[in-house]
């Protein structure tokens, strides 16, 4: 059976909770590469499957097709140069306007489940190495890459237009959400453009007894200023501890200073995916008096 045309994600998201809907033409495209069985993934935001123990196929509906396309240049760009695996490319093609990659499966322990037990020294040296394997990324070039973004004042200008509207939806507390058009006001980090892959997130992580082992899923990357690849281990990892930051930013070859604060966090509210609700595990961060003062307590 055909697969079906999406235009957005509403209705594409009731397909994609339906593994039954979508198995057999996941399951075709991995036969033609192995003959071990598939295992669906349950999350993610395009279809999944797990071959065996070695390979890994994504199948992106048509509306994604510019993210198949940036994760394809990205798995290119990035190959064997990070300091830690990432998945290398196979195959691609398209099955029914749906693009799709077959790349190798990595292995390690997902951070998601390590990272609570891990004391703080291991936290910091994770991080410390996290930053080099950022540092790395931002120094390749993105010829390759740029043609598969959008042009980052276009997706900034996108941003800010549904900014107010994306975080009431997700909760904001009142009094941030009233201070959020002025705090927005002001600058954001700017420089040279990089390869922003978006995924320095303990979801996209693995580790092992001697620290990072993987990254993977490239998709939603774009290329613009470094300091936007520093909110997910500065929101998710570093979580307002001073310490755990400094170790990120070593690693990186950068500072973060008390000017840079505020910026930092406009960026976070403009990000692609920003839903502070769910994404900071900073304590008290929502009796912060305004967003000044948020930025001071994600950042001291």
């Amino acid at each position: 059976m055909p697969l079906p045309a999406f235009d957005d994600y509403p209705a594409f998201d009731d397909f994609h909770d339906d593994p039954g809907a979508w198995r057999d033409e996941i399951a075709e495209i991995a036969a033609a590469h192995s003959r071990a069985p598939i295992r669906l993934a349950d999350s993610g935001t395009v279809l999944v499957a797990l071959v065996g123990d070695e390979l890994v196929v994504k199948l992106y509906p048509s509306f994604l097709a510019d993210h198949a396309a940036f994760e394809r240049a990205a798995l290119r760009a990035t190959a064997g140069r990070l300091g830690i695996p990432t998945p290398a490319l196979i195959a691609d093609g398209e099955r029914d306007g749906w693009p799709y990659l077959v790349m190798t499966q990595l292995h390690g322990e997902p951070m998601t489940a390590a990272w609570p037990r891990l004391d703080e020294p291991r936290k910091r040296a994770v991080l410390e190495q996290l930053g080099g394997v950022i540092a790395r990324a931002h120094a390749l070039p993105v010829d390759d890459v740029a043609p598969h973004a959008p042009a980052w004042d276009a997706f900034l200008a996108a941003q800010r237009a549904g900014c107010h509207a994306r975080h009431a939806r997700t909760e904001l507390p009142p009094h941030l959400l009233a201070d959020l058009d002025r705090f927005l006001a002001g600058p954001v980090p700017d420089g040279p453009h990089v390869l922003l892959t978006g995924e320095y997130t303990p979801m996209n992580l693995l580790v092992d007894d001697r620290g990072l082992c993987g990254m993977y899923d490239f998709g939603d990357g774009l290329v613009g200023p470094a300091r936007y690849d520093w909110l997910g281990p500065l929101v998710f990892l570093a979580a307002g501890d001073r310490a755990r930051r400094d170790a990120l930013m070593r690693g990186i070859g950068a500072r973060l200073d008390d000017d840079d604060r505020a910026p930092q966090l406009r960026l976070m509210l403009l990000h692609r995916y920003s839903n502070l609700r769910a994404q900071l595990v900073l304590d008290g961060w929502r009796d912060a008096r305004d967003l000044d003062d948020l930025a001071r307590r994600l950042w001291p």
